[in-house]
């Protein structure tokens, strides 16, 4: 008992440390504890996902999908696509305004757009159709296209990692690959970048010239709506004393309760409990292919037979109710789920492990093992890895940081020696992999891959098959080529589905079901 209260006494320190002036206690004001603490805000460099929350904070978007998953128009008024599919034209809404005051044009738009597909796997694909990007005005822009592809509106609207939010010209020309240093967008809410402490909060305001769409929201899309007027996500790094904090009503909002501590939520009356996301995450492990051993095929084979995907959800969530045992690359329960390609993978034959290792010629170099200790649902994958990497053949260095170090370092082309890596772990949200040209992990185009480099021309041919066919039969047929590749190649090795929902006190309601947590419609009573 005197360990809670002393937890929740810290905890009230640091929301006593963002007290508001007496001028500002009228102001509606919702504390959150997210899943990890903002120290990136270039939402189009990194794919995490606290930095693609950030972005929904202030940036918005030309496309956005509803809670159907069907695409709709964000910024856009109107748009028109030619007879033969190969020109679409867009006009923005009126009353858009970046925070600065500034009306938003078409050339910011234009080069948001080249910014984004240069990091983005699906805005890859899509641009390798695109012949022009040209502005007609400050309102109208056109794309026209080499070839037909069924993408192109899709990818504006892309929903998660990485999001096309739209970004002033003077920050969207910022090198995709240097972080930018501008936050300026034109989003519901404006980023208070001199509250904002690393380690200890970031802070949103309402936007009072932000125009939201006349539409009800649903989903991503429709009218932003503020509703409060100001938003702190403070960073507490220990689950227990968030959950302490929420059942105390320190704190209004707990993006990711530990699973373990879901049945104490449960048990009081006046905690809410919603699941925004209801497709889950699925779990990834991802292999460096510039390094060895793992720039042999043979060895990233190993992994599929390796390991298994009940030992880490059951470390990891424990509760089956909450995960998914799912050996569909493309999610269960989706349009392309399918289990092609995936026979006897995936379940522990440390003995076809050890061959392959064999025939790879492995000699036993430690390979290794990026592990994250700060976020509470991937914290377990690295022991759990190890142990089953280890019984396949392998020897492993499993080397801890926090979530953030471990995003920077994943980047890094380096040998070992210099600070480089073999594996890392991680979890994608399923809107983020539903099909072969989305998933980041898929895309096997060398260097402008995602971090861990795969480079395949077979792989890629199947994704522009893929983005050029528009008959849902075909596709599927496509995905199952795919993930019979996939076998060969690995791109990475997926580790089943889970589902977490979001805690609230009971003053919090309109949370919005979509593939990300975002704050307009909320209300605090």
């Amino acid at each position: 008992m005197a360990g809670r209260l002393k937890l929740a006494a810290s905890l009230a320190a640091l929301v006593a440390g963002a007290t508001l002036a007496p001028a500002a206690m009228a102001q509606t004001v919702l504390k959150a504890v997210m899943h990890s603490d903002v120290k990136i805000v270039d939402p189009i460099w990194t794919t995490a996902y606290i930095v693609r929350n950030h972005g929904y904070m202030i940036y918005d978007t030309l496309f956005a999908l509803d809670e159907k998953g069907e695409v709709k128009p964000q910024m856009v008024d109107t748009y028109t696509v030619s007879p033969d599919k190969l020109t679409y034209t867009f006009t923005l809404r009126d009353g858009l305004l970046w925070h600065d005051g500034k009306p938003v044009t078409t050339e910011d738009c234009i080069a948001s757009i080249k910014r984004w597909s240069a990091r983005d796997p699906l805005g890859q694909k899509v641009m390798s159709f695109v012949d022009s990007i040209t502005a007609t005005d400050a309102k109208t822009f056109t794309i026209k296209l080499k070839t037909p592809t069924g993408l192109v509106l899709f990818a504006l609207g892309k929903p998660s990692s990485n999001v096309p939010f739209m970004m002033p010209k003077r920050v969207a020309d910022t090198d995709p690959n240097t972080q930018i240093s501008d936050f300026t967008g034109s989003g519901p809410f404006v980023m208070k970048q001199d509250e904002w402490k690393p380690g200890d909060k970031i802070v949103y305001v309402k936007f009072d010239k932000y125009k939201p769409r006349a539409e009800p929201p649903s989903g991503l899309a429709g009218g932003k709506v503020v509703k409060l007027d100001r938003v702190e996500w403070l960073a507490v790094a220990d689950q227990q004393q968030a959950a302490n904090a929420l059942l105390a009503g320190e704190i209004d909002y707990f993006e990711q309760p530990p699973h373990d501590l879901i049945p104490l939520l449960k048990s009081d009356k006046s905690i809410k409990l919603f699941d925004y996301n209801p497709l889950g995450l699925q779990y990834t492990m991802r292999p460096n292919h510039l390094l060895p051993p793992f720039n042999n095929p043979k060895a990233r084979q190993a992994l599929f037979y390796a390991l298994n995907q009940k030992d880490f959800l059951d470390a990891t969530i424990g509760n089956p109710d909450y995960y998914k045992v799912c050996k569909a690359i493309f999610v269960c329960g989706t349009p392309y789920a399918s289990e092609a390609g995936m026979e006897g993978l995936l379940e522990s034959n440390f003995e076809k492990s050890k061959s392959l290792l064999k025939e790879a010629g492995y000699d036993g170099t430690p390979v290794v093992l990026l592990q994250s200790t700060d976020l509470q649902t991937l914290t377990n994958l690295g022991p759990v890895a190890k142990q089953l990497l280890e019984k396949g053949g392998f020897k492993v260095d499993m080397q801890s940081s926090d979530w953030q170090t471990v995003v920077a370092r994943r980047v890094r082309k380096v040998p070992v020696a210099e600070g480089g890596w073999n594996l890392m772990q991680t979890a994608w949200v399923s809107a983020d992999i539903l099909n072969p040209v989305m998933s980041g992990f898929i895309n096997a185009s060398c260097d402008k891959a995602a971090f861990g480099w795969p480079c395949d021309a077979e792989m890629e041919k199947l994704r522009d098959d893929f983005a050029r066919e528009t008959d849902p039969a075909k596709q599927k047929a496509i995905v199952e080529a795919v993930q019979k590749r996939q076998r060969e190649e690995v791109t990475h090795i997926h580790l089943g589905q889970y589902y977490v929902p979001v805690a609230t006190t009971g003053k919090v309601s309109g949370i919005l079901t979509a593939a990300a947590p975002v704050f307009w419609n909320i209300e605090k009573k």
